[in-house]
């Protein structure tokens, strides 16, 4: 291999030498300095992330808070309304039924003046017959004519006994 023969190492070195000065200088003067580039463009995109991060992260954060304000507002208008028309609706069952109550109490009333009415003209036609059947009754029983007043007030004496 020619790359061990002694007799040829002294050039090798030198070509070695002028290599890696030559590579040295390559790297130093374009290379590296193309890297710290990238480097520094990358850096700063991530700084220029990192802010743009951060304001939208603040800018999220506003929102939310107003998102969560406006529903404690929409709640409590909701509560509001609610309280609102419950109440209203009350009120009007309230109305509906002093107004229904009212009604039947007067419906009641009626019914009970026509029921006594009634009364009265039945307990009237009640003492009529009951004086018409007791006369008649006597009648046949006596055989003539039985006083009416006295028959009257045998049949107002059974009745009040009765009420």
């Amino acid at each position: 291999m020619p790359q061990l023969d002694p007799s040829v190492f002294a050039p090798q070195l030198v070509w070695l030498a002028i290599t890696f000065i030559l590579l040295y200088c390559l790297m130093t003067w374009v290379a590296l300095p193309q890297i710290g580039k990238a480097i520094d463009r990358r850096r700063d995109q991530i700084a220029t992330d990192l802010r743009e991060a951060q304001r939208m992260r603040t800018e999220s954060e506003a929102v939310r808070a107003a998102y969560e304000r406006a529903l404690v507002e929409a709640r409590a208008e909701a509560q509001a309304m609610l309280r609102e028309t419950l109440e209203r609706l009350t009120a009007d069952a309230n109305e509906r039924q002093r107004e229904a109550t009212a009604k039947l109490a007067k419906d009641t009333e009626a019914a009970e003046a026509r029921i006594a009415a009634a009364r009265t003209a039945a307990l009237g036609d009640v003492r009529t017959i009951a004086v018409e059947v007791a006369g008649a009754t006597a009648r046949r029983l006596i055989g003539g004519d039985a006083d009416e007043a006295k028959v009257g007030a045998a049949v107002d004496a059974a009745l009040r006994e009765r009420a």
